[in-house]
């Protein structure tokens, strides 16, 4: 294959495999009974060093170990043959389980829906009830943790979405909209038409990595008639448990990435009590702007709607664990914009990695990429560094802090993992340890620095230079837009965030504006989505999405990306896609 936009490997009943990105492929099939047999296939026999396996509406993208795509990509390939030639012989996979959500038809929109399809409103829940000839199904996720898209409506309730949203709509709201229904697992502003509530919860990391999300991709979907009770009622009256989100699914096109999403609320971090002096621990004198706790994040969960997340550079990240002898995955600290002030109770060793953020220790200047001896009682100053967004910093053995489905990583869009830190926060240290603290002998400008094609009349970059790749999408952007992708300076603007770093410049033009369904999308996708201003998706990123992909940055681009701040001009700089 190439790398072009359009480039695929033809398989068996039309599918083709796309590379997206360095680390993934992009299978595309012709009808949703395909993404079933080919994810299915790919669950029960799922190639070696593959991680994610993300059903959407006419996709499925597989996501592995970037260096052996070829090899389990190959794999794939040979299971995406076998899955389309068995379901166009009509052997779709049975689904796994079948799960009931107890429904309270009390939806404030349940008299509209019956007027738009000109039916009574107890005919709508009895449609509602029975679904299609073929039952309900849950074809993937993606929009937030727990949300699944389930096929198998009645076509006489495929209703619109509200033209404008609510700005809030309540956890466990059963909702239609399109040719999908859901649950909504938490609060947020949305635009589906409500017909009901359930008082199931459909995410909960209480429940483990395997249980966290009720339904999952595959899942048979039975909705049940319920009577109302307190507990609804109550819950009816009461504070979400779950921060509310900032986007709404749009079926079948997901929305533009939000600020905020949500999710499981953050834990704080442990506070004891002042006059407790801590020992082998550190106490938050200031957290700066933002510091967060970061690891290598969750890997394996993009199905039911849970980013990866993680530190925003790895590489920065592993590079400060490999200085203090931790583990390459040992939780460490990520701040922006400096600030941050830390007092240490027991002896211990750090290393800052990242913008090169002035440090003091005791007064004292600290260096960079350096592991540094920090005594009893010594005080860590970082102030803001003149380039770049983003300084990790890595204590020996790590902080504990209690994890999340496997991580410890905070993730924005979620609300997983703990919550920023606050002043007066303890962080014990860790025992991630593996082996000695170690010399590194690396260029200077590696892990965290900002590469120009020109300097400003400080050293100052004046345009960052991201190197990207093809997207499986660049199809979709005319000549001129294609070529505009490229040569155009766009401006980092105030709204990005770990989720998305939105940028600023003339719209770039589509060839194809035909709505997009929803797919599958990776850290470092470059989403145009309609006001043709490009998206590039951060570690907190949603995991599927109804833009075209049109590039996606290389791991030295994201590198990159992770360091510019609002008001930097980047430029996206085209290299050769790696074959599948």
């Amino acid at each position: 294959m190439t790398g072009s936009a359009t480039a695929g490997s033809a398989t068996a009943g039309g599918a083709r495999l796309l590379p997206y990105g360095d680390d993934a492929v992009l299978v595309e099939l012709d009808e949703p009974g395909a993404v079933r047999a080919v994810d299915a296939a790919l669950r029960v026999a799922r190639p070696p060093d593959v991680v994610d396996v993300v059903p959407a509406a006419r996709t499925v993208l597989v996501r592995g170990t970037a260096r052996t795509r070829s090899r389990w990509a190959a794999q794939v390939r040979e299971r995406v043959l076998a899955a389309v030639g068995d379901a166009g012989e009509g052997g779709l996979p049975a689904p796994v389980r079948t799960v009931e959500v107890p429904v309270v038809y009390d939806g404030e929109d349940l008299a509209e829906v019956a007027a738009l399809t000109r039916r009574s409103v107890e005919e709508v829940v009895a449609r509602h009830l029975a679904g299609g000839p073929d039952g309900y199904r849950v074809a993937f996720g993606g929009f937030m943790p727990g949300f699944a898209y389930v096929v198998g409506l009645d076509p006489v309730l495929h209703v619109p979405r509200h033209a404008s949203p609510r700005t809030r709509v309540p956890a466990g709201a059963v909702a239609v909209a399109g040719e999908y229904t859901a649950v909504y697992p938490a609060a947020t502003p949305g635009g589906w038409r409500l017909l009901g509530t359930t008082t199931v919860r459909m995410f909960d990391p209480d429940r483990g990595r395997d249980g966290a999300a009720l339904l999952t991709p595959g899942d048979a979907v039975r909705f049940v008639r319920a009577a109302p009770s307190p507990v609804l009622a109550a819950r009816a009256g009461a504070p979400d448990p779950l921060p509310a989100a900032a986007a709404d699914p749009a079926p079948p096109a997901a929305p533009a990435p939000a600020a905020v999403g949500a999710g499981h609320q953050p834990a704080p971090v442990a506070s004891p009590a002042r006059d407790e002096a801590p020992h082998r621990a550190l106490t938050v004198l200031s957290p700066g702007p933002l510091t967060l706790v970061q690891d290598a994040g969750r890997a394996g969960l993009a199905d039911v709607g849970v980013p990866r997340s993680g530190a925003a550079d790895p590489d920065a990240a592993r590079l400060a664990n490999r200085l203090v002898g931790n583990a390459p995955d040992a939780p460490l600290l990520e701040v922006v914009l400096g600030g941050l002030v830390l007092a240490f109770g027991a002896t211990t060793a750090v290393a800052l990695t990242g913008a090169r953020a002035p440090a003091r220790l005791d007064g004292a200047p600290v260096r960079h990429r350096t592991a540094v001896r920090v005594p009893a009682g010594a005080t860590l100053v970082l102030d803001g560094p003149a380039q770049g967004l983003r300084t990790w910093v890595a204590v020996r053995g790590g902080v504990d802090v209690p994890p999340v489905l496997g991580s410890c990583a905070h993730d924005q869009l979620s609300g997983l993992g703990s919550a920023p830190l606050r002043p007066g926060d303890v962080l014990a240290y860790g025992t991630a340890f593996d082996g000695l603290p170690e010399p590194v002998d690396e260029p200077d400008d590696a892990h965290g620095g900002v590469a120009a094609d020109a300097a400003g009349p400080a050293g100052a970059p004046s345009v960052v230079e991201l190197p990207a790749v093809d997207g499986p999408r660049l199809g979709r952007l005319d000549e001129p837009g294609r070529s505009a992708l490229w040569r155009t300076v766009w401006t980092v603007t105030p709204a990005s965030n770990r989720v998305a770093v939105r940028l600023d410049g003339p719209p770039l033009t589509r060839g194809d504006a035909t709505e997009l369904a929803s797919e599958g999308v990776v850290a470092g996708a470059v989403q145009v989505p309609h006001d043709g201003r490009p998206v590039l998706f951060g570690p907190d990123h949603p995991v599927t999405g109804g833009y075209p992909v049109v590039a996606v940055l290389t791991r030295e681009g994201r590198a990159r990306a992770a360091q510019v701040r609002p008001g930097d001009h980047v430029r996206l700089v085209r290299v050769p896609s790696p074959a599948v």
